[in-house]
């Protein structure tokens, strides 16, 4: 790598941890402990697509004019989820963790990074079946305010609805799924009592606090977008916020294992990420 190259990848960086702190200043959004090869390539997408010349060009852009901040918000929270993805892991809820929160007189849950809610929504119907919904409260919790608007409506594209119905198959349901939804004219709505017990609320885990003591937290492939630094920021978070023997499950591709927090809980289900508070 020539000398010109390296002196342009160190500007670079210097651009985008401008454009962060700028973004955090101006709008409150904190990403500036966020994987840097992933923060990176979702910036110059949007780069590509406003026709900008380089970073500094989107970073007056984006502090001069709210919508290009948002169209870049988008990019660089980009919401990958779906009604009971990885549905063993369901069923190792149902097996694992349910029997325990049944001795409970009241059960809090929180899923962090809920995006559009269809976690969320699964957790409700897994919960209705089991017969511990009246007793549950559910908060989701995301920093896209767009996302979160669309959780509240309940709708789900129509198009994924056989992928749904597949995977709540799989994930040991009990009746059909057509019995928690209700189509009409291309739109499928979820039913309101899905919704009764889930409060929907902008959390942002770099920056905001505990705000409850949770039975169960539930916060999968989140973190990894984050660096070690602010995942352990996050994970201290949990802990936090978790009641004694409460229940962690992350996503697949995230682990405990060195970090500060590993040996603090015991492991429930490795393959499924299921924890469990040891102290």
């Amino acid at each position: 790598m020539s000398n010109n190259e390296l002196m342009d990848g160190e500007l670079e960086k210097i651009e985008i941890a401008l454009l962060l702190e700028g973004i955090y200043r101006r709008y409150g959004y904190d990403f500036r402990n966020y994987s840097y090869a992933s923060i990176r390539r979702r910036i110059w997408h949007r780069i590509h697509l406003e026709g900008a010349a380089n970073v500094s060009s989107l970073q007056e852009r984006v502090m001069h004019d709210f919508e290009a901040f948002q169209r870049l918000l988008n990019d660089l929270v980009i919401p990958v989820t779906e009604m009971f993805r990885d549905p063993e892991m369901y069923l190792a809820l149902r097996r694992d963790v349910l029997p325990a929160l049944r001795m409970l007189p009241y059960i809090r849950i929180w899923h962090a990074g809920c995006s559009t809610g269809e976690e969320a929504y699964s957790m409700s119907i897994l919960l209705h079946e089991e017969g511990l919904l009246e007793k549950s409260r559910i908060y989701a919790t995301d920093i896209n305010e767009a996302a979160l608007k669309r959780a509240n409506e309940r709708t789900i594209p129509i198009d994924r609805m056989k992928l749904y119905t597949k995977n709540y198959q799989a994930a040991g349901g009990q009746h059909t799924f057509s019995d928690y939804y209700v189509s009409d004219h291309g739109i499928v709505m979820l039913k309101p009592f899905l919704s009764r017990n889930i409060v929907f609320a902008r959390h942002n885990l770099v920056t905001d606090r505990s705000f409850n003591e949770f039975h169960v937290i539930m916060c999968r492939n989140v973190m990894i977008y984050f660096n070690n630094e602010l995942r352990e920021q996050v994970h201290q978070l949990f802990y936090d916020s978790l009641s004694p023997k409460g229940y962690l499950i992350l996503g697949g591709k995230e682990s405990l294992s060195f970090t500060p927090m590993a040996d603090r809980y015991e492991t429930l289900n490795d393959q499924h990420r299921i924890f469990r508070k040891a102290r």
